[in-house]
């Protein structure tokens, strides 16, 4: 637990140095619960809450819920609903908004593991209703991750990972946006998840949500009907 604190704290103060000499970082944060039925039926919730600037210049907040299905030990099928706000910049939740939208999506996650390394791919459809709008969008996630530290009560405390995604439409300009995350997970018991990272994007003409660099930091509880049961929360971005 001291060396999780240590490296949160090294990570906070290194990106609030890099923030100031070179370029605007935000906050990206997240809360996730998930609900498992059974083996196979699970039910999740989240919300986000974003900013341009490190915990200033709030301009994004989303909320969300849906249902996942596990129909093979390497694949999932899901489907989530929820509301996107997003604001305009220059300071926290300046108004008119630049989009209020609500989002349909389902999303197939396929996995494998070669030896420790786990690689998982995302495939997601996106049917937004926005106020400028109704609108199509696809994403595609690739992500490895590998876990470290020596395994208590069946898993191990430590995880490190790496995810790229691309969203494109089915308009021009077609491709939208690139998203890769860096991440260090952090597990204080079985049916918690702390994650710290660091994402960057690139967009190309998309006209919602924006920002480039943001610190990230995530909290996923995972609860189920039997406590032994070994599950693995999506951590979704």
């Amino acid at each position: 637990m001291r060396i999780f604190f240590l490296l949160t704290i090294m990570l906070y103060y290194s990106i609030n140095i890099i923030s100031a000499q070179t370029f605007d970082l935000g906050s990206w944060n997240i809360l996730n619960v998930n609900y498992n039925l059974n083996e196979k039926l699970s039910f999740f919730g989240e919300g986000q809450l974003r900013s341009l600037k490190f915990y200033s210049n709030f301009h994004y907040y989303e909320y969300k819920g849906g249902i996942n299905y596990k129909v093979h030990k390497n694949v999932k099928l899901n489907l989530g609903a929820g509301s996107y706000q997003t604001y305009k910049e220059g300071g926290d939740f300046v108004l008119p908004k630049n989009n209020d939208e609500f989002r349909i999506w389902p999303q197939v996650i396929l996995s494998q593991s070669i030896g420790k390394l786990k690689i998982e791919q995302r495939y997601r459809s996106e049917f937004r209703f926005t106020s400028n709008g109704y609108r199509n969008r696809f994403r595609y996630r690739l992500g490895v991750s590998y876990p470290l530290g020596k395994e208590r009560n069946e898993y191990k405390p430590f995880q490190v990972s790496v995810s790229n995604e691309i969203f494109f439409t089915d308009k021009e300009p077609y491709f939208e946006r690139n998203r890769m995350l860096f991440a260090f997970n952090y597990k204080p018991s079985k049916a918690t998840t702390i994650q710290v990272g660091y994402l960057h994007q690139f967009d190309y003409k998309i006209n919602d949500e924006t920002g480039r660099d943001f610190f990230q930091i995530g909290y996923f509880i995972e609860l189920s009907r039997k406590t032994s049961q070994n599950t693995t929360i999506d951590k979704d971005n």
